[in-house]
């Protein structure tokens, strides 16, 4: 941890969290596991490729998601899946989709002139 870090913690904690999940794809493909293990073609359905597996090793190499190997009719597949440590993260990411949720409402509401809570 670089003295940086050390002040990002003391200052801000989240936004050590969001240089760990944050940008345009990880968050994507945090959320996609919640659901359960994916291969890396399933992946590639909402995720470029090139981005894809860059990403997904940075979040591999902060212990966030496994990666497994095995044999597919002769060809080797890849499927990914939270760590266990990675799961800690579930609930953080179910309270940022939901408060996702209720500002999107709350906009829209704002864009149609109803009164915020």
């Amino acid at each position: 941890m670089t003295e940086h870090d050390v002040d990002k913690v003391a200052d801000c904690p989240v936004m050590l969290t969001i240089g760990v999940i944050g940008g345009k794809w990880k968050p994507r493909i945090l959320w996609l596991l919640r659901s359960g293990p994916m291969r890396f073609s399933d992946f590639t359905r909402a995720i470029p490729e090139k981005m894809l597996a860059q990403h997904l090793k940075a979040l591999e190499s902060e212990r966030i998601i496994i990666r497994r190997e095995f044999l597919d009719g002769g060809a080797v597949g890849t499927e990914y899946s939270y760590s266990d440590y990675g799961r800690t993260l579930i609930p953080a990411l179910d309270a940022l989709g939901n408060w996702g949720l209720r500002h999107h409402t709350l906009s829209i509401g704002a864009e149609r002139g109803a009164a915020p809570d």
